[in-house]
């Protein structure tokens, strides 16, 4: 993987990320295509927004159809055609998320499938064997997530697991790159501790300090914190990762959210937000958020945001599309999600093109104030 920084404007930088697949220019929003696909959307759609990189689940893919049967296919580029870049989670979070079906150890997790109820056991090793599998670009570690709050001790161990999981995950890759295997492959650290700057910082020392590491990212947050604590969070952390690489926040957010973390210097960014707010209804314009099921934009001839070029926009009333909501057509999730994706891609192109032009500043004021109109 190749990475350089472009520009800088305060805290915000503008990167380039070459992987095996695609050229990645930051700050990046990357569509979460848990089951290998967007929602509602194709390999087809992504390329027409310019998606450089999108995001599939290790824990999901690994339960169905199984990594096996997707690289037997050509990886998720082969399988799935879409043929830019993928990152794959590990699991940990889904395994965190199914509470007292999941239980951490020293060596790994234990979780009962959410399909099924069948036992299975994610160690540093398994989950990195699933991704070569999965052939994705940047793979993420196994890391152990705990609940916020939760005690000094729990957040302790989680960090002294996370770490130690790390170690084993790079020794792991080495051997594997060895042996010629994930040779095109790149590999992250996730850096946990809660909203405490005391264990944020041991976590990202540690983690840090393992050299052999492509990226770092942020986790454990946005599970519940104040936006505040999770700014403060992000803020207090950067400064211990390295310039020279990749910093992805994990699982955030809202337009708000992305914009306030890219000013703390992060470069990189998942959710599915704009994805499971199309469906329930949910727009996102530059204006604000339009809930379009609402009976004012029944006869409304205006496209969903004026200002933007979407597809939908292009083509479409809020009418047409408060219609196909109400009526539960399956067009209506297709349009919705290519509109909120396209919004959030945008924004960060729009958010490159401040950094470059260093006028970040300015930048995040009209962003502000086109919301509070």
């Amino acid at each position: 993987m190749e990475f350089k920084i472009d520009g800088k404007s305060g805290g915000a930088r503008a990167c380039t990320i070459k992987t095996a697949h695609s050229t990645i220019t930051t700050p990046v929003f990357m569509p979460v295509g848990t089951q290998g696909t967007v929602k509602a959307l194709d390999a087809n759609d992504m390329l027409s927004m310019g998606a450089k990189i999108i995001l599939g689940n290790t824990y999901h893919l690994y339960l169905r159809p199984g990594s096996k049967l997707v690289k037997k296919f050509g990886g998720l580029h082969g399988f799935s055609k879409f043929p830019n870049s993928f990152l794959t989670d590990s699991g940990g979070f889904q395994a965190f998320s199914l509470g007292e079906n999941s239980k951490p150890d020293e060596n790994g997790i234990m979780f009962k499938s959410h399909i099924d109820g069948s036992k299975h056991y994610f160690t540093p090793q398994s989950v990195l064997d699933t991704q070569y599998d999965l052939g994705s670009d940047i793979m993420m570690i196994l890391d152990d997530l705990v609940a916020l709050p939760n005690t000094d001790e729990r957040i302790m161990t989680s960090i002294e697991r996370t770490t130690k999981w790390a170690k084993e995950a790079i020794e792991y890759h080495k051997e594997q790159k060895a042996k010629g295997i994930g040779t095109n492959q790149n590999i992250f650290a996730i850096i946990q501790g809660g909203t405490s700057k005391k264990y944020r910082e041991i976590s990202a020392k540690q983690l840090c300090a393992l050299e052999d590491y492509d990226g770092f990212a942020i986790g454990g947050l946005s599970v519940g914190e104040p936006n505040q604590d999770m700014y403060d969070t992000v803020e207090w952390t950067t400064q211990f990762m390295p310039e020279d690489k990749p910093r992805y926040l994990m699982g955030v957010g809202t337009p708000e959210d992305l914009i306030e973390n890219i000013e703390r210097g992060v470069d990189m960014f998942d959710c599915v937000m704009p994805t499971r707010n199309a469906r329930n209804g949910g727009l996102f314009t530059s204006f604000g958020k339009v809930q379009i099921k609402n009976a004012k934009y029944k006869e409304d001839p205006n496209p969903i945001d004026p200002e933007c070029d979407c597809y939908t926009c292009q083509n479409f009333t809020r009418a047409y599309i408060n219609h196909l909501l109400r009526a539960g057509e399956i067009t209506y999730y297709k349009l919705a999600s290519i509109h909120n994706l396209h919004y959030y891609l945008s924004l960060m192109k729009q958010a490159r093109e401040a950094i470059l032009n260093d006028n970040w500043t300015e930048f995040k004021k009209e962003f502000y104030e086109k919301r509070s109109k």
